[in-house]
């Protein structure tokens, strides 16, 4: 029974707390905790695995890996929360707004609190969602390092290939006045 005191107790702390916070705002602290504990459990568990496994880290990332991982991360998680192909993916979680760049889109979020608007913040948020991606890359240079260099060098080609349509479309502005 103390045990049980001893959690409710800690429970309405935490309330407490994240009201306190919180004041007059919406702010879903509960929905950012049970991502938070998602985001720690996926890198434990991937921890674990190497340890099971042997994996050892990499002795050392060259810049080249650096620079792809950057890049790559840039460019999978601006796909996968401002493209308006992948909006399919976000959309129980936010509401179209408007267009944004090019082949962007910019959505809200749709609840205002609770798991749903956490998960939507992520999903719209390339900055967000950059934590998560390189967090994949980086496991992914200690299970997969071939592979993940693969895959971080096409979405490294592609944010170039941005950078060159935009380029390009620029110099056509100035060429035609």
């Amino acid at each position: 029974m103390a045990q049980h005191a001893g959690l409710r107790d800690l429970a309405a702390a935490g309330r407490a707390e994240a009201d306190a916070y919180r004041g007059t705002n919406d702010r879903p602290l509960g929905g950012y905790l049970f991502i938070m504990l998602v985001y720690t459990s996926m890198v434990v568990t991937a921890a674990v695995a190497a340890l099971v496994t042997g994996r050892k880290l990499p002795r050392d990332l060259r810049v080249s890996d650096i620079v792809l991982m950057a890049m790559g991360t840039h460019k999978l998680s601006r796909t996968l929360t401002k493209d308006a192909v992948t909006s399919p993916l976000r959309a129980p979680f936010t509401r179209y707004a408007h267009t944004g760049g090019p082949a962007e889109v910019m959505e809200e979020v749709r609840k205002p609190t609770g798991l749903r608007h956490s998960i939507g913040e992520l999903l719209s948020c390339p900055f967000c969602l950059d934590m998560w991606v390189v967090t994949g890359f980086t496991i992914g240079h200690v299970f997969a390092p071939r592979a993940t260099r693969l895959v971080a060098a096409a979405f490294a080609a592609l944010t170039g290939a941005d950078f060159l349509q935009l380029a390009y479309a620029k110099a056509q502005q100035i060429a035609q006045g």
